[in-house]
């Protein structure tokens, strides 16, 4: 009986860690694929602002960006150091 039980332990003990590994490579995954979406909603927001033309359309474009990356962090999907990140960026263009 006390093998038993020492088993079931073991089986227990992987079967929380396999679940704990499983749940930490989702996040990684999830944080990767937001980090991806901000920085081309970045790209994009400095390239159409260059190719905007007129004067204060490349504004627009940078406040747009600004916004969309501020509502990302607002809902969460952005860390602090992503979203200051993404907003240097943003406004290096």
């Amino acid at each position: 009986m006390r093998k038993r039980g020492s088993l079931l332990r073991t089986v227990g003990r992987a079967a929380v860690i396999s679940g704990t590994a499983t749940a930490v490579s989702g996040r990684v995954a999830r944080r990767q694929h937001r980090n991806f979406a901000a920085e081309q909603a970045a790209q994009a927001g400095g390239h159409t602002a260059t190719a905007a033309g007129p004067e204060g359309a490349g504004e627009n474009d940078l406040v747009a960006s600004l916004e969309r990356l501020a509502a990302l962090h607002t809902a969460g999907e952005l860390s602090d150091g992503e979203f200051r990140s993404a907003k240097a960026r943003v406004l290096a263009h």
